[in-house]
C-alpha cells in the first residue's frame, strides 16, 4: 500500500467503528476483465442473503482487454479495492478468481480458482504471451520444455504455467466442471491434483433450468409468434466468427439471406470484443444498418445471452463457450468459424469442432439451418433410442447417465460450490438449500431508430402449386444488405419507398410504396419515375390501393392481418398476382410468411 493512503473501510483498521453491519467473513472477488467479472457474479450467488459474508472486488490490471471494469463495478454498486491494496491485505478470509492472470501468487489469503467459461478449452501457443502484467511465465523454476509434459498444448488454466509460481501451487483449490479435466490436469500439472474439486458448471445448470421459460424469454426479446431466433455467437480475436470474416460478414449474411418476417437474428458478442480495441460505440456504429433491420445486440455484461440461448431455434457459433453451451442444450448449430490452433486438442471444444458442420459459402443459409435442424433431431432420436436400449439391457441394475460434455455433476453446481466456499470460510452453510438462480427475463430490446421511410426490400412471392394462386408464400429481405440478390434469391422484385434517401432504389423498383402521410397525385410520381412499375398507396388497416402501369387499380384489404402484414406486403401480393385478378369479384389470398407463422388473408378487388 502506498504510504499515507487510507484503506477502504472493509479492510481498514477502524472498520468496526464505522460499519453498520459487522460481517464475520470478507471475500475478495478477483476480476481480470469484464469476461471474468460476469462469471464471478454467477459464483457469488452462493452468498446471497447471508449477512455474515461481505464481498469486496478488485481487478488485477493484468489484461490488455480490461477497459470498462471500473464502470462495471460502479454501475452495480460493487465495492472496489485497488489491486495493490487487495494483494497485500491480510484482512480477507478467502479470494475467488475466475481467471489465472495477474499476480495471484502474492495474495495473502486462500485462493479458489475457477474457469470463466464452459470448462477449460483454450490453449496457449508456445510463442503466445498471455496478458499477465509483470508476471513472466518464462522465468522462475518452471521449465515447460523439460519432461514429457507439454503445457503449450494443454488447456489454459490447467498447466503449470498458470497454476504454479516458484514451485508453489498458487490456488488453494482448483475448481473443475467435469471429471475428465482431472486426467488433463494430471498430465499438465500433477501437483495441482490434491487441490482439484469437481463442482460442475453453474451456467449450464442455469440454462437447463431456464428452458421451461422459453416463451417468456422469446416475448421479452420481441419475437412475434412463429418467428425463429438465430443466435450468432462470437468469441474474441481474429479467429472468431466476427474476426475471421470481412466486416462481420456472418451477421450481414444472416440478415441478408433469412426472410425478415420469419427470422430474428441476435448477436452474442464476447465482452473482450466490446471492451478491448473497439468498445460499445464502435460496434453499434458498425452494426447500425443491421440494427435498423432488426438485429438484436445485447450488451455482453448482461445475462441476455443466457435467455437468448433458452429462446433460440438455431445457433451459428465458433470456438467460444456460448457455442458449447448452445450445443449442449440441443440447439441446431453451425460453426461460422473455428480457430483450431487456439483450442486444446483433448477438450470438449475440440470434439465439438470435429462434429459440427461449417458454414458454407454458395449454399443458402436457410437450407443449412434446416439441415442442422434435421441433424440435431436425428441425434436426439438416436440418443434417446440408445438410452432406452441401455435401460432395457441393464433392467434393475444402476444406470450410467449419458455423457455430458460440460459437467459431470449436472444440476449440482450451486450446492457443490457453496459447500466449497463455506468450507474455506470455516462457516456453516445457510439453512436454506442451495439453488440454481433463475435467468432473469431480459429487458425489452432498444427500439430501432425511427426511419422516416419504408426500408427497401427484395421480395419473393411463390404460389402453392396445389392451391393455385389462392395460397402465396411471400418472403422479404432487406435490400440494404444484399451484395447481389442473385446469390440466394430468384424471381425477386424490389419494393421501395418513393422518397428513399438512396434514390437508386425507387428508380429501379418494381413496386413503389407511398405512405399515407406523403400522398401526391399520380402525375407527380409519373413525372418523377417515368418507367415505374406498380404504384401502391397506403390505405387504412395496412391495406393499399395499387395502380399497375397497364391495368385498372386494385384495392387490397387485410381480412385477417398478422403482425407481420403491412401495406408493403399487400402491395407485393398485388404485384405477384395482379394479371390474374378478375374484374368482377373479390379475390381472396392466403398469405404465408413462413411455415411457422400465422397466415394472413388478403382480399383483392379491381375498382
Amino acid at each position: 500500500m502506498r504510504e499515507g493512503r487510507r484503506l477502504p473501510l472493509p479492510i481498514s483498521a477502524d472498520r468496526d467503528r464505522w460499519s453498520t453491519v459487522l460481517p464475520e467473513r470478507t471475500v475478495l472477488g478477483v476480476v481480470h476483465n469484464i469476461t471474468s467479472a460476469t462469471r464471478l457474479l454467477d459464483l457469488l450467488s452462493a452468498f446471497e442473503g447471508d449477512a455474515r459474508v461481505q464481498v469486496v472486488f478488485s481487478c488485477t490490471g493484468s489484461s490488455a482487454l480490461d477497459s470498462g471494469v471500473p464502470e462495471f463495478f460502479t454501475a452495480r454498486g460493487m465495492l472496489y479495492v485497488e489491486w495493490e491494496d487487495a494483494r497485500d491485505s491480510e484482512e480477507f478470509d478467502l479470494a475467488i478468481a475466475t481467471s489465472r492472470g495477474g499476480e495471484l501468487h502474492r495474495l495473502r489469503t486462500p485462493l479458489i480458482g475457477t474457469p470463466h467459461g464452459a470448462g477449460y478449452n483454450k490453449r496457449l501457443a508456445r510463442n503466445r504471451k498471455p496478458e499477465t502484467g509483470n508476471r513472466k511465465p518464462e522465468t522462475g523454476n518452471r521449465k515447460p520444455e523439460t519432461g514429457n509434459r507439454k503445457p503449450e498444448t494443454g488447456a489454459f488454466g490447467l498447466t503449470e504455467e498458470w497454476l504454479v509460481h516458484d514451485g508453489k501451487l498458487i490456488p488453494s483449490a482448483v475448481v473443475l466442471s467435469h471429471a475428465e479435466q482431472l486426467d488433463r490436469l494430471a498430465e499438465t500439472c500433477p501437483q495441482a491434483l490434491p487441490a482439484a474439486v469437481v463442482a460442475g458448471d453453474p451456467v449450464i445448470d442455469q440454462l437447463r433450468s431456464g428452458l421451461p421459460f422459453r416463451e417468456q424469454y422469446r416475448r421479452a426479446l420481441g419475437l412475434e409468434p412463429g418467428q425463429r431466433l438465430v443466435v450468432i455467437s462470437s468469441t474474441w480475436g481474429r479467429g472468431s466468427a466476427l474476426g475471421a470474416t470481412t466486416q462481420c460478414d456472418v451477421i450481414r449474411r444472416a440478415m441478408a439471406e433469412l426472410p425478415a418476417d420469419t427470422f430474428r437474428v441476435l448477436a452474442a458478442v464476447h465482452p473482450n470484443t466490446w471492451h478491448g480495441a473497439h468498445n460499445s460505440w464502435q460496434l453499434h456504429h458498425w452494426f447500425a444498418p443491421l440494427l435498423d433491420s432488426g438485429l438484436l445486440l445485447p450488451p455482453p455484461e448482461s445475462e441476455t445471452w443466457k435467455a437468448a440461448l433458452c429462446a433460440a431455434d438455431f445457433l451459428i457459433g465458433d470456438h467460444g463457450s456460448v457455442t458449447l453451451y448452445g450445443h449442449a442444450l440441443g440447439i441446431p448449430s453451425i460453426l461460422g468459424a473455428f480457430d483450431s490452433p487456439a483450442v486444446a486438442p483433448d477438450s470438449p471444444m475440440h470434439r465439438l469442432g470435429e462434429h459440427l458442420p461449417r458454414l458454407r459459402r454458395g449454399t443458402p443459409l436457410a437450407r443449412q439451418l434446416i439441415e442442422a435442424e434435421a441433424q440435431a433431431r436425428a441425434q436426439a432420436q438416436a440418443q434417446a433410442q440408445a438410452q432406452a436400449e441401455a435401460r432395457a439391457q441393464a433392467q434393475a441394475q444402476p444406470q450410467t447417465p449419458p455423457y455430458d460434455p460440460i459437467t459431470s455433476r449436472p444440476g449440482e453446481a450451486a450446492a457443490l460450490l457453496r459447500s466449497l466456499f463455506y468450507t474455506w470460510l470455516k462457516l456453516p452453510e445457510p439453512d436454506r438449500p442451495a439453488a440454481t438462480p433463475a435467468i432473469p427475463v431480459p429487458p425489452a430490446p432498444p427500439a430501432r431508430r425511427a426511419l422516416p421511410h419504408v426500408p427497401a426490400r427484395y421480395v419473393t412471392a411463390d404460389a402453392d402449386p396445389a392451391q393455385a394462386a389462392t395460397h402465396l408464400t411471400v418472403h422479404r429481405y432487406p435490400a440494404a444488405h444484399q451484395r447481389t440478390q442473385h446469390a440466394h434469391l430468384t424471381s425477386a422484385h424490389l419494393a421501395a419507398d418513393v422518397d428513399d434517401p438512396d434514390q437508386r432504389l425507387p428508380r429501379t423498383a418494381d413496386v413503389l410504396l407511398v405512405p399515407h402521410d406523403r400522398r401526391a397525385d399520380h402525375a407527380t410520381y409519373t413525372s418523377r419515375f417515368p418507367h415505374h412499375g406498380l404504384l401502391a398507396y397506403e390505405e387504412p388497416d395496412h391495406g393499399c390501393r395499387a395502380l399497375p402501369p397497364d391495368s385498372r387499380p386494385v384495392q387490397a384489404r387485410w381480412v385477417r392481418r398478422p403482425n407481420w402484414a403491412d401495406f408493403g406486403m399487400a402491395a407485393s401480393v398485388v404485384h405477384a398476382l395482379q394479371p390474374g385478378i378478375e374484374d368482377k369479384e373479390a379475390h381472396l389470398v392466403h398469405v404465408h410468411a413462413g411455415e411457422h407463422q400465422p397466415v394472413g388473408l388478403l382480399e383483392l378487388r379491381r375498382n
